[in-house]
């Protein structure tokens, strides 16, 4: 039933997209999300399938929430990445427990997760990293400070992503508000920064600059950044929406289905609020075995962060679409 179901929202993604047409999706005609069951409130998601079979989820909650799933439709709870808390990270969050946006990633025989830690509105904000064998609650050991901004900064140390290149080159992009995201380079054998470059990759000039939660994925010659547009943290009043663009290069120029840079606003709608499916960013993009994977949060109509899975098509363009 969930193929099905699958299926006929991929064909609805198609037919909005039309033959021969502009590839601008209609908001009316964007797909509701995947069945999920069990424990599905989630903020800001991160998945990745584990190399053993199965899935981790990480999101944004005290001491990072972990979940897992066997078949990537029923979800349980698997405790918290830093039961014991995390005192290296006080000086950001006001002494709170509340860490945001994991990363979770697994690579050379072990789990990697880039996290942040701030507090809402403020630009003293770091990224952290940790690292574990198993991916299970306490036993995540902490690696050390990425990257921080202060209140000063024209930017924001939020909202981390890694992506590693078929070059085996390390990047962490990242950013929130301000003047948008941001890319600095990683040492593959440590994780953390390897040197003092700050690369400029999206920013907007409109609606108080928001553009936040980068995600990179690499197909077929082409680096995709996915990143959320707008306002989210409103619940059913939530704005966001999750948008797209390309370059042929890691370090960019991105640019949307226009042609428009993302240096200056670009980005290319692929999901939006819809029915009662309100605010849908914060994207997390994985390849799995029958398709690349969509993940994010969204708000249902009483306000209720939940988690949503889709998955994403390529249209004869090479452009994503959510289906």
């Amino acid at each position: 039933m969930r193929i099905r179901q699958l299926f006929l929202a991929g064909l609805a993604g198609l037919l909005a997209f039309g033959v021969g047409g502009t590839g601008v999706a209609r908001a009316d005609a964007y797909p509701g999300p995947g069945v999920v069951t069990g424990s599905t409130n989630v903020h800001d998601p991160s998945m990745i399938k584990r190399p053993t079979g199965g899935y981790l989820l990480a999101h944004t909650g005290d001491g990072i929430t972990l979940k897992t799933s066997s078949d990537r439709t029923a979800f349980a709870d698997a405790g918290k990445a830093f039961p014991n808390g995390t005192s290296w990270a006080n000086a950001y969050t006001n002494n709170g427990a509340n860490l945001w946006a994991p990363d979770i990633s697994y690579r050379n025989g072990k789990y990697w997760m880039y996290y942040s830690a701030s507090t809402f509105g403020s630009s003293k904000s770091a990224i952290f990293l940790a690292t574990s064998t198993t991916g299970a609650s306490g036993s995540w050991t902490h690696v050390g400070r990425v990257i921080e901004s202060t209140t000063s900064s024209n930017w924001n140390a939020i909202d981390p992503n890694l992506t590693v290149t078929s070059g085996g080159e390390w990047w962490l992009t990242f950013g929130s508000f301000w003047s948008g995201i941001k890319m600095v380079k990683l040492n593959p054998g440590t994780g953390l920064r390897a040197d003092a470059t700050l690369y400029n990759i999206a920013e907007r000039s409109v609606n108080s600059k928001s553009v936040e939660a980068p995600v990179i994925h690499y197909r077929n010659g082409y680096y995709y950044l996915f990143m959320s547009f707008d306002f989210c943290c409103q619940g059913a009043s939530s704005t966001y929406r999750t948008m797209v663009a390309r370059s042929t290069s890691i370090t960019g120029p991105y640019r949307d289905r226009a042609g428009t840079y993302t240096t200056a606003g670009g980005g290319t709608e692929i999901l939006a609020s819809h029915d009662a499916i309100h605010g849908p960013g914060h994207p997390s993009v994985f390849a799995d075995t029958d398709a690349d994977v969509l993940v994010y949060h969204y708000y249902n109509s009483s306000g209720t962060a939940k988690l949503g899975i889709n998955l994403l098509g390529w249209d004869s363009s090479a452009w994503p679409y959510v289906y």
